[in-house]
């Protein structure tokens, strides 16, 4: 039994590897305004997608990674502003308000979201990926508060980092290798 098993997952892996690699030869293959479209649902720096799709062909998922963290240490000012205003237009859910608890930390986060947007003069952005959905709200409420102390250019670097890895996370996702990627690709409140 115990062989079956392991035969079971060892086919498993390589179905997932095949689809992921067959979903990275069509982003290779794709011509040069479909590959940039489907990067810059990862990231929504116009530059940003169009240095990965300029590099490409990848020879594998490690490669892809590594050219997106190289071109988001890359980005200037106004690509992280653009991508920045990209993340304002998506939301993703909160776990449900199911208590007075949760309902309270649901108004307060939103309170130091608006604050932040106030300081800072854009969205707040966090990666969440590797969480279960119950560590989320706590992990959204502890990030907020202690950004907002932040000075100006510490955020500024701060939310650099936090947007490469939540492209890093889509381009998983992208390429298919569900096996690496979380549920979640990071957050702002809509």
């Amino acid at each position: 039994m115990r062989a079956s098993c392991v035969s079971e997952e060892s086919t498993l892996s390589r179905s997932r590897s095949r689809v992921a690699a067959s979903r990275l030869d069509r982003l290779n293959a794709a011509p040069a305004d479909a590959a940039e479209a489907a990067l810059l649902a990862c990231c929504g720096s116009r530059r940003w997608a169009r240095l990965i799709a300029a590099h490409r062909p990848y020879p594998d998922l490690e490669a892809l990674l590594a050219a997106g963290d190289e071109a988001s240490y890359d980005l200037t000012p106004a690509d992280l502003d653009e991508a920045l205003a990209d993340e304002s237009v998506v939301g993703h859910e909160l776990p449900p308000a199911e208590s007075l608890g949760a309902l309270a930390a649901h108004t307060a986060l939103q309170a130091a979201h608006d604050a932040y947007e106030r300081r800072f003069g854009h969205v707040f952005v966090i990666c969440l990926d590797g969480l279960r959905p119950e560590e989320r709200l706590d992990r959204l409420l502890t990030g907020i508060r202690d950004r907002l102390g932040n000075e100006r250019e510490r955020e500024r670097d701060h939310t650099a980092e936090e947007l490469r890895r939540i492209a890093r996370g889509r381009l998983v996702r992208l390429t298919g290798n569900r096996s690496r990627s979380p549920e979640v690709p990071g957050f702002r409140i809509a």
